[in-house]
């Protein structure tokens, strides 16, 4: 009963990161267009761009989730870093699909965090299920092991520092 159980939550964990790399996926096809639309606006920040595209790549051949997760915040971070430095450019503000592009990014963003909440409740509810008892006997000898939260890390501070305004 207690495999079954640990058997059930890792199925549930597993299908919450399917979540998050659905967005992932969307968001990964939305980069090279954002970067098209702005390219021309902020040819003195190419070194953000080729972060951002370097940083992409990256995530898109991560081999394991772990992998995966650390890219895909690096792709978060240079993400945000070129968004707030293009938002400073009035002359991008009248590009065309520029605003669509940007809303569709943040609407991505908004439903990753969504999705991470999700996954991180769901590995939250395996691994205290796996670290009592009787999991803590079971899910070694059923190749179940503690799983990593989907956690920004020290990079939150980038993702969550709120654009700097002149007046």
């Amino acid at each position: 009963m207690s495999h079954n159980r640990l058997a059930k939550l890792a199925q549930r964990c597993d299908q919450a990161f399917a979540d998050i790399d659905v967005q992932l996926r969307y968001r990964h096809d939305l980069i090279p267009l954002f970067v098209e639309t702005v390219q021309g606006f902020i040819s003195y920040e190419k070194e953000m761009v080729q972060k951002l595209l370097d940083a992409r790549n990256e995530a898109l051949r991560a081999a394991t989730q772990e992998l995966r997760i650390k890219a895909e915040n690096n792709v978060s971070v240079n993400l945000t870093q070129l968004m707030q430095a293009v938002g400073q450019n009035p002359e991008i503000k009248g590009a065309p699909h520029y605003m669509d592009l940007r809303r569709e990014l943040t609407d991505i963003e908004h439903k990753l965090a969504a999705s991470r909440r999700f996954f991180n409740l769901a590995v939250g509810e395996f691994n205290a299920t796996l670290t009592q008892f009787p999991g803590k006997l079971v899910g070694p000898r059923s190749g179940m092991y503690l799983r990593r939260f989907f956690d920004l890390g020290m990079d939150r501070v980038f993702i969550q520092e709120a654009p700097a305004f002149k007046l």
